[in-house]
């Protein structure tokens, strides 16, 4: 399961709000690529979309969508949001991670 910080939750209710489509869900996916093996991305999706490989759960009263492959990589993530001189963003811990890009949105696992 990974984590959301409450100033990562307050962001991705404000990006939510403005889809204007409340009911939609957070979706967390790694994919292949980016400057190691993977990388995050972040979006919203509809209930419907939703297959058998998805799981969700809600952390901080936002319904977060995880496929299997990505939960397996993300195990005990933590997802931060801070904003400082260079402008906000969100910053990724995650503890399976052996190496992280220096953008921090890339990281590898031991195979």
């Amino acid at each position: 399961m990974i984590k959301l910080s409450q100033a990562a939750a307050v962001e991705i209710q404000r990006l939510k709000s403005k889809q204007k489509q409340p009911d939609l869900l957070f979706r967390l996916a790694v994919k292949p690529g980016g400057c190691s093996d993977w990388f995050y991305d972040m979006s919203f999706d509809q209930e419907q979309a939703l297959t058998d490989c998805d799981r969700v759960f809600t952390c901080k009263d936002i319904q977060v969508v995880l496929d299997t492959e990505t939960l397996e990589h993300t195990q005990g993530l933590t997802i931060e949001y801070s904003e400082d001189l260079m402008g906000g963003g969100f910053r990724f811990y995650n503890p399976q991670a052996n190496a992280v890009c220096g953008c921090g949105n890339s990281f590898s696992v031991l195979a």
